[in-house]
């Protein structure tokens, strides 16, 4: 079954990935909590702290079942159905100014009818890059990875997953995107053309590279002098992407409508922050160039 495909792989990536920031950081590890959802199902979260490269991160896995509530009823437009919903999601926040904040998230997603027939199934996820300065070959490397690999599947366009990501990682009310963006698809089903297992091979394709598009970056800025401004300008920055998490991410929503685990949901909450009144970079300087990209997305391969 695909489902449990899936799950069997997430469950193997988390460890990949833990494992790989564990040695980058070369000091925090990452602990875990098994939790238990009341409707069905439950999931693994593993977090990591006050690390001498990572400020906090989670690498979470989660697989719940059950009565669709109400309120995702409307949402899917769908009337009393059962789901079955399943994905790895992770979130990591560097302490030093110069490494990006890096989000990924890859799931699969069933409904069935009172007889337990599917009758609808999709993949999603993506995974985007949040710089706080800006590195034209690290924004490079981190794309070129992505397209690479939907370049090896049919079922994937590069160009239009990276148009998505833009368009959703967007702070419409701030009028700038949430970062350098990556890819973003949602809603990914069997058609005429393409079959799940087709979906399933480019899933666990771009999910198996992301060590490949973020660690190198890491490992690269991780070591890098910084200034308390910088630092400053890193929490100022680090506002807008809570500002996204808690206005317009859909994954927030599904796991606080679902009755997910609230410190699971909001792992991907930056420990420092700031919200300064009003305020602007210095016209010509490394952060003012960052805003004017936010602005208007770039093609970086």
């Amino acid at each position: 079954m695909i489902k449990t495909q899936f799950y069997n792989f997430i469950k193997e990536l988390q460890d990949t990935i833990t494992s790989r920031l564990e040695q980058i950081d070369g000091k925090a590890v990452f602990q875990e909590d098994q939790w238990h959802r009341e409707e069905g199902g439950g999931g693994f979260t593993r977090v990591i702290e006050n690390g001498t490269v990572f400020e906090k991160g989670g690498v979470n896995i989660s697989e719940v079942h059950g009565p669709l509530p109400v309120a995702m009823q409307s949402y899917f437009n769908v009337g009393d159905v059962d789901f079955y919903a399943t994905g790895l999601s992770l979130v990591i926040h560097p302490v030093n100014p110069h490494v990006p904040t890096v989000h990924a998230n890859f799931r699969y997603f069933e409904m069935y009818d009172k007889e337990s027939v599917i009758v609808d199934s999709w993949f999603g996820g993506g995974l985007d890059l949040t710089p706080y300065y800006l590195y034209d070959e690290d924004a490079s490397h981190f794309h070129q990875v992505c397209k690479t690999v939907c370049d090896r599947h049919s079922v994937a366009d590069y160009s239009l997953f990276k148009e998505k990501c833009d368009t959703y990682f967007h702070n419409s009310h701030r009028g700038e995107g949430r970062g350098i963006g990556g890819l973003f698809y949602d809603y990914c089903k069997a058609n005429k053309e393409y079959t799940m297992e087709e979906w399933l091979a480019f899933q666990k394709d771009i999910a198996s590279h992301f060590l490949d598009a973020y660690a190198p970056i890491a490992t690269k800025r991780k070591d890098l002098k910084y200034t308390s401004d910088q630092r400053d300008w890193q929490e100022i920055r680090r506002g807008r992407y809570v500002e996204f998490n808690l206005v317009h991410d859909k994954g927030t929503l599904f796991g606080l409508k679902t009755n997910g685990r609230i410190e699971s949901i909001l792992m991907s909450l930056p420990p420092h922050v700031q919200w300064r009144y009003d305020y602007h970079p210095e016209p010509n300087t490394p952060e003012a160039d960052l805003i004017e990209v936010l602005k208007s997305p770039k093609d970086w391969v």
